[in-house]
């Protein structure tokens, strides 16, 4: 069995490492597992066993780029498996941001008139805006994790998914913006023939997807931070 002051003593090493927690609470139980291996198998002390396992895991902590997400550099299995997630979750933002483009291409053909599409557009974009709004309102009991500066022991994130979390706000602003619009281009382009601005009706149709892709991919990286944090109850505890 390993005492709590050593597991401490792992965890203290890991939090070193600029693990976000949810990640080191994985690698430590591999550690920790790989540890009482170790003693069992070659019958020597904590100390000695938990040397050879650093030594067995340091080129997973050598410090990489990840510019896409991170500013600074993070350990590479944390990019391995933030990039492995990350994946996921961008896949389902743009079945999402794909099926409100067929939706609104359906629109422009189901409205009566320019007015009445005008409607429908807002609607379709407003939704997006007023689904993440309530997701936010009704999470208010972990806003304090949101923030990118709020670590544990002032050294490390709560989860993979905190630093993104700004971009909820950036993207609703931004989604707000195009939800105030009529879509005019667009549906004279299609229902009236009118050729005249194609770079307009480029803008109407493409700048919702991408922003519904984006604020699609906040809204999932905040639940996937709320679900990470309910793994963590020990840790924040000590908040």
């Amino acid at each position: 069995m390993m005492t709590e002051a050593q597991e401490n003593k792992i965890t203290d090493y890991l939090v070193a490492q600029e693990l976000s927690l949810d990640i080191l609470v994985e690698i430590r139980d591999h550690m920790i597992s790989q540890i009482l291996d170790i003693q069992s198998n070659e019958n020597i002390n904590f100390e000695e066993a938990f040397l050879k396992v650093k030594e067995s895991w340091s080129n997973e902590f050598k410090m990489v780029n990840y510019f896409l997400f991170y500013p600074t550099k993070i350990p590479l299995i944390a990019k391995r498996i933030i990039r492995e997630k990350y994946k996921g979750i961008f896949k389902k933002s743009l079945m999402i941001a794909a099926l409100a483009f067929a939706v609104n291409l359906l629109l422009i053909f189901m409205a009566g008139n320019q007015e009445e599409y005008k409607l429908f557009f807002r609607l379709l974009n407003g939704s997006f805006v007023v689904t993440t709004i309530l997701i936010w309102i009704f999470n208010y009991k972990i806003w304090k994790y949101i923030k990118a500066d709020f670590k544990y022991k002032g050294k490390c994130l709560y989860t993979m998914y905190q630093q993104n979390l700004g971009l909820m706000v950036v993207c609703a602003s931004s989604m707000t913006q195009v939800a105030i619009r009529n879509g005019q281009y667009a549906y004279q382009f299609f229902r009236e023939q009118n050729y005249a601005d194609v770079a307009g009706v480029l803008v109407t149709l493409i700048l919702p997807f991408v922003l519904q892709a984006a604020l699609a991919f906040a809204v999932f990286n905040f639940l996937e931070h709320k679900k990470n944090l309910v793994k963590m109850q020990e840790f924040l505890k000590l908040v």
